[in-house]
C-alpha cells in the first residue's frame, strides 16, 4: 500500500510518497500555486495518486501549540473535504506541529543554502508528516 503525504501552505504544497510496503517516506516535490487557490491542486494531486497508485493520503493538520485549531487548520480541513470528494478517497489528518521547523533544522544541518532550503523545506515537511504517520501505524 502506497501513501501520499501532503504539507499544505498558502502558496506551496509539499509532497512525499511512501514505498510500497508503507514503511519509508521519501520526499517527492513541491507544487507552487496562487495564494490560497487550492482548487488548482486537485488535478495535480490526482495525477500523483494515479501515477503512483496511491491508496491513502495523509495531510498535515497545523494545530496550535495548545492543541487548538486556528485559521490554517480550518483551511486544511476544508481542503481535506474537497480532496476526498474529488478523489473519492479517504484523507487522513496528521498533526504537523513543528514539522516545518524540524525540516528547516534538518536542511540547516546539511549546510544547504537558503535558496535551496526554500525550495526543499515543504517536501521535507511532507516527508516528516508522512513518516510520523507511518511510524505510528507500525507501532499499533
Amino acid at each position: 500500500m502506497r501513501y501520499l503525504g501532503l504539507d499544505l501552505g498558502t502558496r506551496t504544497l509539499g509532497t512525499s510518497l511512501s514505498d510500497l510496503t508503507g514503511t519509508i517516506a521519501s520526499s517527492h516535490g513541491t507544487i507552487r500555486f496562487e495564494e490560497e487557490d487550492y482548487d488548482t491542486l486537485l488535478p495535480q494531486i490526482k495525477e500523483i495518486v494515479d501515477e503512483y497508485k496511491v491508496s491513502k493520503i495523509v495531510l498535515g493538520l497545523p494545530k496550535n501549540m495548545n492543541n487548538s485549531l486556528g485559521f490554517r487548520a480550518e483551511a486544511t480541513i476544508n481542503f481535506k473535504e474537497k480532496l476526498e470528494k474529488y478523489l473519492n478517497m479517504e484523507v487522513i489528518l496528521q498533526d504537523e506541529r513543528l514539522s516545518t521547523v524540524e525540516a528547516t533544522n534538518y536542511l540547516l544541518e546539511s549546510d544547504m543554502s537558503r535558496r535551496k532550503r526554500k525550495k526543499k523545506v515543504d517536501s521535507i515537511a511532507a516527508n516528516i508528516i508522512l513518516q510520523t504517520y507511518l511510524d505510528k501505524m507500525k507501532g499499533k
